[in-house]
C-alpha cells in the first residue's frame, strides 16, 4: 500500500506514478468482472433501447398510418436526444463522477422506456424517444471511460471489448424480441422488456467502486488509494499474481482543464480524426440496421415476420464479427483493423449497388456482410476515444465524439428514406460506399496506434 499525499506538483506527479504503476499490475479479479457484468447488464438493454424501434415500427406504420418521412423522424428523434445526452453527460461525469453520472443515465431511459409504453401517436413516440435519447446516449461514453480506467494496457482491449460486445448482443436480442413479441403481443410487449435495467440501479450504487483515476485528476488521492488497495487484497485473496509495480514517467493530473483542451494540441488531431470515424460508420450501419425490416416490408413486401427475421439477421452477423474484433485487436492494433475494416466493407455495398438491389435475397446477403464488417469498428470505438483522451477529458471527449455517433445515427435513417423515396434503393448503397471509403482515406492518413500502450504515457 501507498500513502499518497496532496501537495505541490511534484508530489501530485509522483502519487499519480505509484496509482498507475499499482493499476497498471493489477490482474483481472473477481469484482473487475462483476463490474463488467453490471456495467454490460446496463449497456445491453441501452442497445436494445436503441434499436427497437426498428423492429415495432412495421406495426407502426400500419396502427398509426405513418409516411416514410414520419418514419424516418422517429427513428432519428432517439438520435437526436443521444446527441445531448453524450455531450451533457460526458461533461457531467468529469464534474461529478463516473458512477452518480451512470445512475441518472440508466433512471432516464428507464423512465421514458416506461413513457413510450403509452404513446398514441408517431408525434407522442418521437417526443418519448428524444427524451429517452438523451439517457442512453450518456451512458455508454460514460460507461466506456469508467471500465477503461481500471485496465492495465496489455489486457484492456480484451477486456474491454468483452464488454462492449454486449451492445450488438443488445441489438441482437431487440431482433428476437421483435419477431417473437411483435406479432404476438404487439409493439408494446417491447418496451415493457426494456424495464430490466430498474434493477440494475442497488447494485450499481453499492458494489461499484468510483474510477481511481478520476478521484486522482480530482486530487482525492487517499479515496484513490483505497479503492486500489481494496483491488490489491482482493487479488492476494483469490491467489492471481500481483507482481511489483513499475515506474513509469506520469505527470500530475490537470485539474483545471475544460472541454476546451480538446481542440489544443495533440488532442485536436484526435478529436477531428475520432469524429470522422464516428461519423462515417454510424451513418452506415445505424442508416442500415433501422430501415432494413421496414424496407422488406415495404419496398419487397415481404410478410411482416419474415422483415423482422431478415433484420435479425443483420444484427447476428454483427454479434459474431464483434466478438472476433474483441479476440484479436489487441494483437492487430486498432489503426490496421479499422482501416482494413472501412475498405472491405465497400466491396458488398459496391456489388450490391452494381446488381441495383432488386431483390430481397440480394440484400439479406450483402447488407448484412457490410454491417458486420463495420460493426467492429462501431462497437470498438468506445475503445479508441477512451485511450486517446486523458482522465481529465476521457469521459468528455469520448462524449462528444459518441455525440457524432448520434448526429449520423440520425442523419443515416433520414438519408435511406429520402434516398429511397426520390432515387431508389440502389443508390443507398452507393451512397453508403462511398462514406465507408471516406473513413478508410481518414484512418490511414491520421489514425493513431494505441494498442499496448497505457493511458497516460498515450495522452499526458
Amino acid at each position: 500500500m501507498t500513502t499518497f499525499a496532496a501537495g505541490s506538483p511534484g508530489a501530485a506527479a509522483k502519487a499519480n506514478a505509484a496509482l498507475v504503476a499499482r493499476l497498471e499490475r493489477l490482474p483481472v479479479t473477481r469484482r473487475l468482472l462483476m463490474i463488467r457484468v453490471i456495467i454490460g447488464t446496463a449497456t445491453f438493454f441501452d442497445a436494445y433501447t436503441v434499436l427497437v424501434i426498428a423492429f415495432a415500427m412495421p406495426k407502426l406504420v400500419t396502427e398509426w398510418h405513418l409516411t416514410p418521412a414520419w418514419v424516418g423522424l422517429i427513428l432519428s428523434a432517439g438520435y437526436v436526444g443521444q446527441f445531448a445526452g453524450a455531450i451533457l453527460f460526458g461533461w457531467l461525469a468529469e464534474r461529478i463522477g463516473r458512477l452518480r453520472t451512470l445512475l441518472i443515465t440508466i433512471v432516464l431511459f428507464v423512465s421514458m422506456d416506461i413513457a413510450c409504453l403509452f404513446a398514441w401517436s408517431g408525434a407522442s413516440m418521437l417526443v418519448f424517444r428524444f427524451l429517452q435519447g438523451i439517457g442512453t446516449g450518456g451512458e455508454v461514453p460514460v460507461a466506456s471511460a469508467y471500465i477503461n480506467e481500471f485496465v492495465g494496457a496489455r489486457k484492456r482491449g480484451r477486456f474491454f471489448l468483452l464488454y462492449e460486445v454486449i451492445f450488438p448482443v443488445g441489438l441482437l436480442f431487440a431482433g428476437l424480441a421483435g419477431y417473437f413479441l411483435v406479432p404476438e403481443f404487439g409493439w408494446r410487449a417491447l418496451f415493457v422488456v426494456g424495464l430490466v435495467p430498474a434493477v440494475l440501479m442497488i447494485p450499481l450504487r453499492v458494489l461499484m467502486p468510483e474510477s481511481p483515476r478520476w478521484l486522482a485528476a480530482k486530487g482525492k488521492f487517499d479515496r484513490a488509494d483505497k479503492v486500489v488497495t481494496m483491488l490489491e487484497r482482493e487479488a492476494v485473496k483469490e491467489g492471481k499474481p500481483l507482481p511489483e509495480p513499475v515506474a513509469r514517467p506520469v505527470t500530475a493530473p490537470a485539474t483545471g482543464a475544460g472541454w476546451r483542451d480538446l481542440f489544443r494540441g495533440i488532442y485536436l488531431k484526435r478529436t477531428l480524426m475520432l469524429w470522422a470515424l464516428w461519423i462515417t460508420v454510424y451513418v452506415i450501419n445505424n442508416g442500415l440496421v433501422t430501415w432494413l425490416p421496414t424496407l422488406y416490408r415495404q419496398v419487397f413486401d415481404l410478410p411482416l415476420q419474415t422483415s423482422l427475421l431478415y433484420g435479425w439477421i443483420t444484427s447476428a452477423v454483427g454479434v459474431v464479427a464483434s466478438v472476433l474484433c474483441a479476440l484479436y485487436i489487441d494483437k492487430v492494433g486498432r489503426k490496421r483493423w479499422y482501416a482494413i475494416a472501412f475498405l472491405a466493407a465497400t466491396v458488398p455495398l459496391v456489388v450490391l449497388t452494381a446488381l441495383g438491389a432488386t431483390t430481397a435475397t440480394q440484400v439479406v446477403i450483402l447488407a448484412p456482410i457490410a454491417y458486420a464488417i463495420l460493426q467492429t469498428i462501431a462497437f470498438s470505438l468506445y475503445l479508441y476515444s477512451a485511450e486517446l483522451y486523458p482522465t481529465r477529458l476521457r469521459a468528455v471527449g469520448t462524449g462528444f465524439g459518441s455525440a457524432w455517433l448520434r448526429a449520423a445515427s440520425s442523419a443515416g435513417p433520414l438519408l435511406v428514406g429520402f434516398v429511397v423515396a426520390g432515387l431508389g434503393i440502389r443508390y443507398v448503397f452507393a451512397a453508403f460506399a462511398v462514406v465507408a471509403l471516406i473513413g478508410g482515406v481518414v484512418t490511414i492518413r491520421h489514425a493513431v496506434e494505441t494498442k499496448g500502450q497505457v493511458l497516460e504515457e498515450l495522452s499526458p
